[in-house]
């Protein structure tokens, strides 16, 4: 059975940092395309970035040149670097593992930027 648990959530303060990690099981990790989206109330989830097998990165606009996806096939972990972090970034992150049309999803992280 795939778990999924993010950790490193948290509140920041504008132009602050965080890193959130995401600890995958019950998967053969270095296969899947490992992705963060994130949610706030009342809108749809929103694909942040995505990381392929071979290591290719994707990442919606608003967080290019400040948030970095990064995966440790050894450690099962998918990372998501966030920097000069922004009020608008507030939302509930989650972590998503796809293999071809079948994906799982963790339980999210809140991620609150506020002065």
């Amino acid at each position: 059975q795939v778990q999924l648990a993010e950790s490193g959530g948290g509140l920041v303060q504008p132009g602050g940092s965080l890193r959130l990690s995401c600890a995958a099981s019950g998967i053969n990790f270095s296969i899947y395309v490992m992705s963060w989206y994130r949610q706030t109330p009342g809108k749809q989830r929103e694909l942040v970035a995505g990381i392929t097998r071979g290591g290719t990165t994707n990442y919606v606009d608003s967080v290019k040149d400040r948030f970095t996806i990064s995966r440790d096939n050894a450690k099962n972990t998918v990372y998501l670097q966030m920097n000069n972090l922004k009020p608008e970034d507030t939302a509930v992150y989650y972590c998503n593992a796809r293999l071809m049309a079948v994906a799982s999803w963790g339980q999210g992280t809140q991620v609150t930027v506020s002065s």
